[in-house]
């Protein structure tokens, strides 16, 4: 008898002691599938689609550069009262030829991402110009070393899939030089897939041939990790030349591009939802033609960004469910035409990280991960409508995108999984499942357990000092930033840049 209770308390102390044992396996890593959010019928994206397409038939585009013009007709579109129409035929053919999905690399190989299908992926994007002070609590104009430590602060965070600058250095006011630095900030402090913008064409062959000298003998266009954003039509329904004139320059050095289309609902675009989806499929097919006349199949990201305004002020809304409902539905039609889809969510109108932070970016991140969209973007560490970004949202994001996670993994169905023998066990033997096999292997492979977010008791939390979320991302950031200092660039590479190119972030 003292020997089965001996060897009862035994396993009781081992199963305790298995359960306090750190997790190894991310039951939530990124990459998972949407598409079981469907906003639209499937009549319904019929209908919009076949809007989209009278649009670029009847109405076409205007303002169109002539070395685009030239392409376009070549390729079958129609000229006629100073506007580019395109023929159903051309654009559902140029549909059909158009890049499906594509790897963006990272530097580091492990980190590359596949692009396309419904994987879901959440990264960064926005140009904020101001940066929530992590010491003083308060927003001020952001700077270069801002972007760098934003930089390495998401290398360390599981969640941001790639990185695209989320602020922009106001201390730099060269044009040149601000994209010159934003580009080393990124080669410096991460090797995820990376993105940026370009004032203009001009600045592309100069900044490529940095890109180079920090990759030494490796060749950017085998394993091209640096991808463009450009916005190459002006709604409603225009071409912008210098955009134009980025983006084929892009082309000409092997950048996978996003072609962003950011129309505002009743402003630049109709304020019914179905009509401003309507525009915006047209804009952004409008923006894969011109990318593909010049080369079919070319790596680019169908990036319909429905953005939406407060009608009663004219202000934009980062938030709501408008621009919930409206991202969903852009990442549907995408991935129903079955282009790599780039939507955006997170984009929170809250100053601060509060109750209107968590629904906000709750709300819209979760709907456009269950809708499918691959590159998410704005969705870590954005707040302010786009005009703040903030080192603790940045950690807090990257918690709440483990949850987005595993609610797109969803339930696994199977023999194992349905648990007869634990439940025969548990019925017939102890009377509960803690600590037996079934347990352990479902903690350590289908449970995700945050480190910000507080489970305690209220007498535990009130013995801890009752911190709330954002004390505790604070922390966290300021540790990451005290601790993390990649050195991504070798010694002899960083050294020849700062010969070549003025660079302003103090080494």
């Amino acid at each position: 008898m003292d020997q089965d209770k001996t060897r009862r308390s035994g396993g009781r102390a081992e199963r305790k002691a298995r359960r306090a044992r750190p997790v190894e396996v991310n039951p939530c890593p990124p990459g998972q599938l949407g598409g079981l959010y469907k906003p639209l019928t499937d009549a319904e994206m019929q209908a919009i689609y076949q809007m989209a397409l009278r649009l670029l038939e009847d109405l076409g585009m205007g303002e169109v550069p002539q070395v685009l013009s030239r392409q376009l007709i070549a390729c079958g579109a129609q000229e006629g009262d100073a506007r580019i129409h395109f023929p159903r035929e051309m654009v559902e053919r140029i549909i059909k030829g158009a890049a499906k999905d594509f790897v963006f690399h990272g530097r580091d190989p492990a980190r590359s991402i596949h692009v396309g299908g419904e994987r879901v992926y959440f990264g960064t994007g926005g140009a904020a110009v101001q940066t929530l002070d992590i010491d003083s609590g308060s927003y001020r104009p952001s700077t270069l070393r801002d972007l760098y430590d934003f930089t390495r602060l998401q290398d360390t965070l599981t969640n941001v899939s790639w990185f695209t600058r989320c602020c922009v250095a106001t201390d730099l006011p060269d044009n040149f030089d601000l994209d010159v630095n934003t580009v080393f900030a990124l080669l410096k402090g991460t090797t995820k897939p990376v993105a940026t913008s370009f004032t203009i064409a001009e600045h592309v062959a100069p900044i490529m041939a940095m890109v180079n000298t920090a990759l030494g003998e490796v060749d950017f266009r085998d394993t091209p990790f640096l991808k463009a954003h450009i916005s190459p039509v002006i709604s409603p329904m225009r071409y912008g030349e210098d955009a134009v004139e980025v983006t084929l320059e892009c082309m000409k050095h092997g950048l996978p591009i996003s072609c962003i289309t950011a129309a505002q609902s009743g402003a630049t675009a109709p304020a019914t939802l179905a009509g401003f989806l309507a525009q915006s499929l047209a804009e952004t097919l409008a923006s894969l033609i011109m990318v593909n006349v010049f080369q079919p199949g070319y790596p680019m990201i169908f990036s319909n960004w429905p953005l939406v305004i407060d009608l009663r002020t004219g202000a934009f809304v980062g938030g709501g469910g408008e621009i919930s409902v409206m991202n969903a539905a852009s990442a549907q039609l995408s991935n129903w035409l079955g282009l790599p889809s780039g939507v955006a969510s997170s984009m929170t109108d809250a100053k601060a990280v509060d109750a209107q932070y968590g629904v906000e970016k709750g709300i819209s991140a979760l709907a456009a991960g269950l809708a499918g969209g691959n590159l998410i973007y704005e969705s870590s560490g954005m707040m302010a409508s786009l005009l703040g970004a903030s080192f603790e949202a940045f950690v807090l994001d990257d918690e709440m995108h483990s949850l987005i996670y595993r609610t797109l993994r969803g339930v696994e169905v199977n023999d194992g999984t349905l648990s007869f023998e634990a439940i025969r066990d548990a019925v017939l033997g102890e009377g509960h499942f803690l600590g037996g096999p079934d347990t352990i292997a479902a903690m350590e492979r289908d449970y995700f357990y945050p480190k910000l977010a507080d489970r305690d008791a209220p007498v535990t939390w009130t013995e801890k000092g009752q911190t709330d979320a954002w004390s505790r991302a604070r922390l966290r950031a300021k540790d990451i930033l005290a601790e993390h200092h990649p050195t991504y660039l070798s010694a002899e590479a960083e050294a020849r840049i700062r010969r070549e190119y003025n660079i302003l972030l103090d080494p």
